[in-house]
């Protein structure tokens, strides 16, 4: 039997997590089941259509993405400015809807993800304009925002949070509004999507020569991997992480060397 084990909890979640309030069908998503979908004799056939409904409705945010980023990844900061209650309503959701225990691992990662790329577009319009993140006095110490019973800071969200779960890719998902940041994708991550879109966003980091400069003998890399290095080596060496996502087959003998970061702001 070939099944989905994350599909068929999420469709538990929908129905009992948060009730109907929390879910809109503007953010479910129809899978048609194949012959590579579920076969059993517990009601599922190949010809099932399957309505999955996110624990988390991320489609408020989606929509600035999709306005106010381009596929390159700069931000309208000034588009954003002049719809700022939007963003301020997404917020609203993330501070009364945190995640519980019930949620799945992709969910979560999903929530926090856009959670820290929500906050820090949020930190920057408080400030704008400016020409980088660091002209704010401490950008990722300030706890500016209340989450539940949490106030949170970026750096909170980013290490305790979201790298304690083990999924080195976020690191190409959360951006922190600099050029030589992964680009800000423009649309919104969300659990059932999250494994693409994760993959997606490391392969087009990695194939970004001006971050990455990759070849079989010499690499020249983002300093993303020199900070977080223990996170890409917990199932084998960098080369063995990189050689994964990168379209170019590099050497366990290649010479390394780190490219300077650029923290001007990402518009």
């Amino acid at each position: 039997m070939k099944y989905f084990p994350a599909l068929i909890v999420n469709i538990l979640l929908a129905s009992s997590c948060f009730g109907a309030q929390n879910i809109s069908q503007k953010n479910s998503v129809e899978i048609n089941l194949d012959e590579n979908g579920i076969i059993s004799n517990n009601g599922f056939t190949k010809n099932t259509e399957i309505t999955y409904y996110e624990t988390f409705d991320h489609s408020t945010f989606n929509d600035l993405l999709q306005k106010f980023v381009s596929a390159d990844g700069n931000v309208d900061y000034k588009g954003l400015k002049s719809n700022y209650k939007t963003l301020q309503s997404y917020i609203e959701l993330l501070k009364t809807n945190q995640p519980s225990d019930n949620w799945t691992k992709n969910d979560k990662l999903a929530y926090w993800i856009n959670a820290y790329n929500a906050l820090t577009i949020d930190l920057i319009l408080k400030n704008y304009p400016i020409k980088s993140i660091k002209d704010i006095k401490d950008p990722w110490d300030q706890r500016l925002w209340k989450l539940g019973t949490t106030w949170q800071n970026l750096n909170d969200i980013e290490h305790k949070i979201l790298r304690s779960m083990n999924e080195p890719r976020i690191h190409f998902a959360i951006v922190c509004a600099s050029i030589s940041c992964p680009k800000l994708q423009n649309t919104a991550f969300t659990a059932s999507k999250l494994e693409d879109q994760l993959t997606n966003a490391t392969k087009e980091f990695l194939a970004d020569t001006t971050k990455n400069e990759l070849s079989k003998e010499q690499i020249k890399i983002s300093r993303i991997f020199k900070w977080f290095k223990k996170d890409f080596e917990t199932n084998g060496s960098l080369i063995d992480f990189l050689n994964q996502y990168s379209d170019v087959k590099i050497s366990n003998s290649a010479k390394k060397s780190f490219k300077d970061y650029d923290w001007n702001l990402n518009e």
